[in-house]
């Protein structure tokens, strides 16, 4: 009997922590986008839970923090030393400071409670400082001191962190050994495609096209992925990631129904084929305009339910997905 296929969401928490480098000083646009992010979260667990989806959110370990002494009185061993310093979270605090004792663009505790009360939700991590793992200048040691709080900040709120996604999605496979020393036993990586492959280097242009174009359109043949595929023999898993969702934009009618048709459809293949379909975004990917985010993440959430109905196609957690594969391999 073929086994039911498997769907991961995984979500990149982040707040402004995500954006620092590129929304460098916060303005009235932006802390309405934030402040519809923050409004959003809370819907966006209605649905998961009402739809009893099993979610992992990966979430910036700085999100913890109830204010700014709190932040400022517990600093890693190690503070990563970018040779570009506008991608170290610290120098932007440095330069640009908090709103308030109690930022809502860069402290989210109650979110984190609000998610950890949230039937069938994992909180894993997206790095303490949102750290860059491919930049220049940073060390694996920094690393491991970044890790080594967001793990135990996780572990004061109760939270034992198995799940880490990689910031921008800088994977770094000589990282992974410390985040195994961390007790991670599963990373999402990207779609083994080579538009998705990270890099700083020329066609970073083109890579972007077809990623971009590939939300909408087949740009090139993706092969499925199926729990057999993932390499079991070292930890942490390997989780591929399959599909980022985009938001809803206004004047965007047709790609925005297409965007919508590719994630229905490639769900349903997974499903009918047994195979694994990882999709992922950031919450405040919702900033914008919510609303239809909400509506067509809705619309998701329902597809995912008639599925599970007609071919069992299961939701999981990545820590669900690697305690499964570990499953299997014990039995075999």
């Amino acid at each position: 009997m073929k086994a039911p296929g498997i769907m991961n969401i995984s979500l990149d928490f982040e707040l402004h922590w995500g954006c620092f480098e590129t929304m460098k000083e916060m303005n009235d646009t932006y802390r309405k986008y934030f402040t519809n992010t923050r409004r959003a979260i809370p819907e966006m667990l209605k649905i998961f839970a009402s739809h009893e989806l099993h979610v992992t959110w990966a979430a910036v370990g700085m999100l913890y923090r109830k204010n700014r002494q709190e932040w400022e009185q517990n600093m890693p061993e190690l503070i990563p030393s970018f040779k570009n310093p506008e991608i170290s979270a610290y120098e932007w605090v440095k330069k640009n400071g908090f709103e308030s004792d109690e930022d809502p663009y860069h402290f989210a505790p109650h979110l984190v409670d609000l998610i950890q009360s949230t039937p069938h939700q994992e909180i894993g991590t997206h790095t303490y400082a949102h750290y860059f793992c491919l930049e220049e200048g940073q060390t694996k040691d920094q690393f491991r001191a970044d890790i080594k709080m967001a793990v135990e900040l996780a572990k004061q709120k109760g939270n034992s962190i198995r799940s880490l996604v990689f910031p921008r999605n800088q994977y770094n496979a000589d990282y992974l050994s410390v985040c195994s020393e961390m007790g991670i036993t599963a990373v999402r990586t990207n779609p083994d495609i080579w538009y998705w492959s990270y890099s700083n280097e020329a066609g970073g242009f083109m890579k972007r096209f077809f990623r971009a174009g590939d939300a909408y359109i087949k740009m090139q043949p993706i092969q499925p992925v199926f729990l057999k595929d993932i390499d079991t023999s070292k930890m942490p898993l390997e989780l591929p990631a399959s599909r980022l969702y985009r938001p809803w934009r206004p004047k965007y009618a047709i790609e925005n129904k297409l965007k919508l048709k590719r994630i229905l459809g490639e769900m349903t293949k997974a499903a009918q084929m047994g195979a694994y379909y990882h999709i992922w975004w950031h919450p405040h990917n919702f900033g914008y305009y919510p609303d239809q985010c909400l509506e067509e993440l809705e619309k998701i959430a329902q597809h995912f339910t008639q599925l599970h109905k007609q071919y069992g196609f299961e939701t999981l957690t990545m820590e669900e997905t690697t305690q499964r594969l570990l499953q299997i391999k014990n039995k075999s």
